[in-house]
């Protein structure tokens, strides 16, 4: 067996089947052709539309059912990977048997009250549940999380995501009703991850706004500054409607340490959905405290599908026994969605009035 590289996540020992709840794009992009790459096994599918599980199950030579209950009888001890929109969670879980292992799309509900629920619910049932946060598998952010748990940069003191795209939001019509857009369906990530990297934020301060040319969409921009204390820094700055070409788009995450930094290029982000090549690279300081040259780090794969090859294994081996953690258990999401209900609070603040002079 070869060694696993710093950009890989562990697998299971014995896979699980995956019967899937929900047949959108996000399933059909990533959740199959990462499961594929990793020889998971999908017994099955089922969507609220039949047809579009037929689609789905044609196209992939699987196995479309009629409903939740019949996935059950495709497979035994399945994992349940639920893919449908925050409004549409609590309704599924409730369809889903007791005790089964799940890992739930995220958010994880459309606001922190729902999000409490769900997790109360997920306890009633005595459900393994975690939620989709696959960015914290994307083999950069693996390679980046190897080498600065290795110490190559020092003490970890500053994050930064930065986001300057044109997402072409129309290709998910669902979100033009929903309550919440832009950081409950994609800032949410960076929330997280910074989260897996310095731990719990003290207070939030944000703003979060609409787009002139997305009207029909609640907020598309947004600006996030996470507190941490006095020597730790975490931003997150998103532009969604930056439709100039591929010039001046940036899409990006950073960290600073004591003693270098890595930088990460999304490249999926830009030019959406074909996006462009991803990125590594870090610089280090020398004994005199001079920077280095910028030097690429190796890794393969990128966001889409790779990452959800991560999201799946860790709630996989927790339910087998090989591991005793659960990453991104809907315990851990609830305190992301905390931080997001303080986000949306915060914006909703209106911030410090400027005194007229």
């Amino acid at each position: 067996m070869s060694e696993r590289k710093p950009w890989q996540p562990e697998l299971p020992k014995s896979p699980r089947p995956i019967v899937i709840v929900g047949c959108g794009g996000i399933v059909r992009d990533a959740h199959l052709p990462a499961y594929k790459l990793a020889n998971f096994h999908v017994a099955g599918v089922f969507d609220v539309d039949p047809a579009k599980a037929r689609s789905l199950a044609g196209d992939f030579n699987l196995r479309a059912v009629d409903s939740i209950a019949s996935l059950t009888k495709r497979a035994d001890a399945p994992i349940y990977d639920v893919a449908v929109p925050a409004s549409a969670i609590p309704k599924v879980l409730d369809q889903i048997p007791d005790g089964s292992a799940v890992l739930i799309q995220k958010p994880l509900g459309e606001d922190l009250a729902q999000a409490k629920a769900i997790v109360e619910q997920c306890h009633r049932k005595k459900l393994a549940a975690a939620v989709n946060f696959q960015l914290r598998y994307a083999p950069y952010v693996l390679a980046a999380r190897h080498l600065i748990d290795s110490g190559a940069i020092g003490d970890l003191h500053d994050m930064e995501v930065r986001v300057t795209v044109y997402m072409p939001w129309h290709l998910w019509t669902f979100l033009e009703k929903a309550p919440r857009v832009e950081i409950l369906y994609h800032s949410v990530h960076y929330i997280d991850l910074i989260r897996s990297f310095l731990g719990e934020p003290s207070r939030v301060h944000a703003l979060t706004i609409k787009h002139p040319d997305m009207l029909k969409l609640h907020s598309t921009r947004t600006n996030i500054a996470l507190d941490f204390g006095q020597t730790i820094r975490a931003n997150i700055t998103t532009n969604h409607g930056h439709k100039y070409g591929l010039e001046h788009q940036e899409s990006y995450i950073k960290w600073e340490g004591t003693r270098g930094a890595v930088k990460a290029k999304l490249g999926l982000l830009m030019n959406y959905p074909k996006g462009e090549p991803d990125a590594l690279q870090v610089c280090t300081l020398d004994d005199s405290g001079n920077p280095t040259a910028w030097h690429d780090v190796p890794f393969e794969g990128s966001w889409y599908p790779h990452a959800f090859i991560g999201s799946m294994a860790s709630i996989m081996r927790f339910v087998e026994g090989s591991s005793t953690e659960l990453p991104t258990s809907v315990e851990d999401a609830l305190r992301t969605m905390g931080v997001v209900e303080a986000c949306y609070e915060d914006s909703a603040r209106g911030g410090t009035q400027v005194t007229e002079l």
